[in-house]
């Protein structure tokens, strides 16, 4: 195999990155993992096919006794033992990625994936930081003069990095002409540029793992895991993986997840927004009883989305595993002061149900959220780092309770539909200008919420839905109206110039996706091809 670099020079200092023993590593990562990668993609629409004929998901018969057995994950390394309040966000540009490990949250996810537009400036910007974090350098001056610098006066937060999912593609990196499997790129890199340090840090390779399907899919992801370390020379079980709970089908395989992982698992994540994206996604053609109500009004405390919660905490709890939290879009505006007074009560609020419940921490999207969401773990765990004692012997979740759509009530609106039309071109503009997080009306919205929007829409108009507060039937004509309504908004709010290098393309795509008879699997495909 040859491995071809399209730019090596994205940035000053890529070729710190870009080095030819990184990139023989990534090569040699492709070589062995790329296909069964390719396979277990096939498999994904094998599966989905399957679930479009019977409209039914159920645990597999085949992996009862992995369900029913008597077996840990491996004890959690001292730096991961307390993760109650966990930082999200973008590890690039560098003053973002200060910010986060200054923050006093307990753990950053630095996130390559949902939260990053994976241009190639930003995929090297942030293996870059990531690696100056490790070291301690990691330093910015602003234009205007202002220095950042990591704190010394507390720990930072222990740094967890999330990869692409398996079904990104890195089209700078080039092995025998086909582009390089993303996860593994940003796996690859980071691991070989980190791990060392970290492991002399008294830290470890430590990363979240999104949008998996299924327990074959960890497999993969354990296998990568022990090449790596046996080639690197570090210690089997340096790495510890946090798996995201996603996806409608990964709910029903949480146990097998965990088993393929043992030797690095660490926890599974209740990935909310993903979550209702893939449940829309697998049974977009079910009929009316899978519509979902406006997106606004799905609650955590719908019966649907309670039985996936409390059966992730009792399955981790019953692994030796850790149960993290979700994360809740709205985000403080210095600003307005009543936005933040109400951001912190929702914030509060959905904290306070997940520590009662029993898990051992949660995400925050902002830093000024760190100390509510660490106020609320606190009254919780007390000194205890965790509440992996806490098991949950009384929750007995059955296949229909997970797929129970319709137990969320709510009714689907012209308004909601104005609200997803909106999200979805404002967030593609954002995410084609290279920024993968975007506060859009004091919700924090990433790749995760502007796919629930779109799919809403997808599956509205194939289903006809009738709006609850105009009367009106989703029609082609319709969306096409509205789009077009929120569109012109966004012209008018951004300005001609970004709205044609940014919004204009982004509603031509929201528009495609959203009238194609075909269902486009990921936005975040399509629209990777806009971004250079």
């Amino acid at each position: 195999m040859a491995i071809t670099v399209t730019d090596p020079r994205p940035i000053d200092r890529a070729e710190e990155i870009l080095t030819p023993k990184a990139l023989a590593f990534i090569e040699e990562l492709h070589t062995r993992f790329a296909g069964t990668r390719n396979e277990l993609l096939q498999a994904r629409k094998a599966k989905r096919q399957q679930v479009a004929e019977t409209s039914r998901l159920d645990f597999l018969p085949e992996t009862r006794e992995i369900r029913d057995g008597d077996w840990k994950v491996a004890e959690a390394p001292a730096a991961l033992q307390d993760r109650r309040v966990e930082m999200t966000g973008p590890a690039t540009p560098a003053k973002m990625a200060i910010n986060a490990l200054n923050s006093g949250a307990k753990v950053w996810l630095a996130d390559l994936e949902d939260a990053s537009t994976p241009t190639w400036p930003n995929v090297i910007d942030a293996i870059l930081n990531l690696r100056d974090a490790a070291q301690g350098t990691l330093s910015y001056t602003s234009p205007e003069g202002k220095e950042y610098r990591l704190r010394t006066d507390a720990p930072l937060a222990v740094v967890v990095a999330r990869p692409r999912g398996w079904h990104m593609e890195e089209s700078h990196l080039l092995i025998d002409g086909e582009p390089a499997v993303g996860a593994l790129v940003d796996f690859g890199l980071h691991f070989f540029h980190v791990a060392k340090q970290l492991v002399l840090n008294g830290h470890g390779p430590y990363y979240y793992l999104p949008k998996m399907e299924s327990h074959l899919e960890a497999r993969l992801w354990n296998d990568v895991f022990v090449f790596a370390q046996d080639f690197l020379g570090i210690p089997q079980g340096s790495i510890r993986a946090t798996v995201l709970i996603e996806t409608i089908p990964a709910a029903f395989e949480m146990d097998e997840i965990l088993y393929e992982l043992r030797e690095h698992a660490s926890g599974l994540n209740a990935g909310r927004w993903d979550y209702l994206f893939s449940i829309i996604k697998y049974f977009r053609d079910a009929g009316e009883e899978f519509v979902l109500p406006d997106r606004a009004t799905v609650a955590m405390t719908a019966p649907f989305m309670r039985a996936y919660t409390e059966l992730l905490v009792k399955t981790c709890h019953k692994r030796g595993a850790f149960a993290m939290g979700g994360m809740a879009a709205v985000i403080p505006n210095r600003k307005q002061p009543d936005v933040t007074a109400a951001a912190f009560e929702k914030v509060r609020a959905d904290k306070t149900r997940e520590a009662n419940d029993g898990f051992d921490g949660s995400w925050v999207a902002h830093p000024d959220l760190v100390s509510t969401c660490r106020e609320v773990f606190d009254s919780v765990l007390g000194d205890r780092p965790n509440q992996i004692d806490k098991q949950r012997p009384e929750v007995n979740v059955t296949a229909e309770q997970l797929i129970d759509v319709a137990s969320a009530g709510g009714t689907v609106t012209e308004a909601g539909l104005r609200l997803n039309l909106y999200v979805a071109v404002a967030y593609t503009g954002v995410w084609i200008s290279g920024s993968g997080a975007v506060a859009i009306h004091n919700l924090m919205e990433d790749a995760a919420t502007a796919e629930i929007s779109r799919s809403q829409v997808w599956q509205q108009l194939r289903n006809k839905s009738i709006l609850a507060d105009t009367g009106n039937t989703v029609t082609r004509e319709l969306v096409t109206r509205i789009l077009g309504e929120e569109t012109e908004r966004l012209r008018i709010e951004f300005g001609d110039e970004n709205f044609t290098k940014y919004y204009e393309p982004a509603s031509k795509l929201i528009e495609d996706i959203c009238l194609s008879d075909e269902y486009t699997d990921f936005l975040t495909t399509p629209a990777y091809e806009l971004v250079g």
